[in-house]
Order: structure tokens, then sequence, then C-alpha cells
């Protein structure tokens, strides 16, 4: 069953693009922003991502950070990174252990690709707890930020 809020967000370790290890449980002084998304260096991604840097003052004054996820290597991410000059980390999940976790994973992407992220978002307040969750099925699609800077808000406020 897909995870919902309410529900406890499942722990994890991955590695960044400059290699060191993120564990989730140890980002929670601050609300968390989890996006996962298909691909680096495709369209959709890169404009979701590049909102997501555009305004990260905004999610920084809700008291939150971005972690963002992909099955791509972490070589693959620190050079998308670099050219796209995000300001957040990004965590290869090579492995495709954590988007399973978080239902999302593709079983059937673009040009025969099996087990790519699906482009999902979570909100994960400092308790652990999921707040908010999105899960699409349209890479094409992009999450709802409003709804996102929503939860965020309600958690600071409460």
């Amino acid at each position: 069953m897909p995870l919902q809020p309410g529900d406890k967000a499942p722990d994890f370790t991955l590695r960044a693009s400059d290699k060191s290890l993120v564990k989730l449980s140890e980002q929670l002084d601050q609300n968390v922003v989890l996006l996962f998304f298909p691909l680096a260096f495709t369209g959709v991604c890169t404009k979701e991502l590049c909102m997501m840097r555009d305004s990260l003052a905004d999610y920084e004054q809700l008291d939150a950070r971005i972690l963002a996820v992909s099955v791509d290597s972490l070589y693959t991410l620190q050079k998308w990174k670099e050219e796209q000059g995000f300001n957040f980390a990004l965590l290869s999940d090579f492995n495709k252990t954590v988007s399973k976790k978080y239902d999302s994973l593709y079983k059937d992407f673009a040009f025969e690709m099996k087990g790519v992220s699906k482009r999902s978002a979570f909100v994960i307040d400092r308790k652990g707890t999921i707040r908010y969750a999105e899960v699409l099925e349209s890479a094409g699609d992009l999450p709802n930020f409003a709804a996102i800077k929503e939860t965020l808000k309600g958690i600071s406020n409460s």
C-alpha cells in the first residue's frame, strides 16, 4: 500500500553526489521535502529541480531542506548539479531500494527502461512523519508545489 500522510517515513541512507552518506533520520532537524525524479539531464526533471533551486529561500523560510533522489549514479548527479548550480542534495538510489520503499518506481519507463524513479514528493516533519505524499504516474507532470508549501506552513504553525 502506498505511503500516506500520517505514516512513518521509511528511514534510509544514500550517497549524495559529493559521495557523502545522507541518512534521512539525521536530516530531521528541519522538515524535509523529499523529491524523487526519473532521470538527470532530462527536460521535465531539469525544470522541476531548477524551480526548487530558484525557490530554495521559500523552503528555508518554512524550515525545510530539500533532498532529491533518482536512480542515476552519483557521478551523473554530480555533473548535473555542477551544470545547473543545484543548491541542495542530490541522492543516488542506484540500487532502487529507497524508491521501492516509497512506492516510487516505474515498472516500465520510456525507451524500454525499467526501474526508474517515479516523480514523487513527500513532506516529512521533524518527527519523521509523512505530512504530504504525491506519487505521479505521468513523468511529464510536476508535483503540486503550492500544496507542498501549504503543508510546510501548517507544520511550522503547529
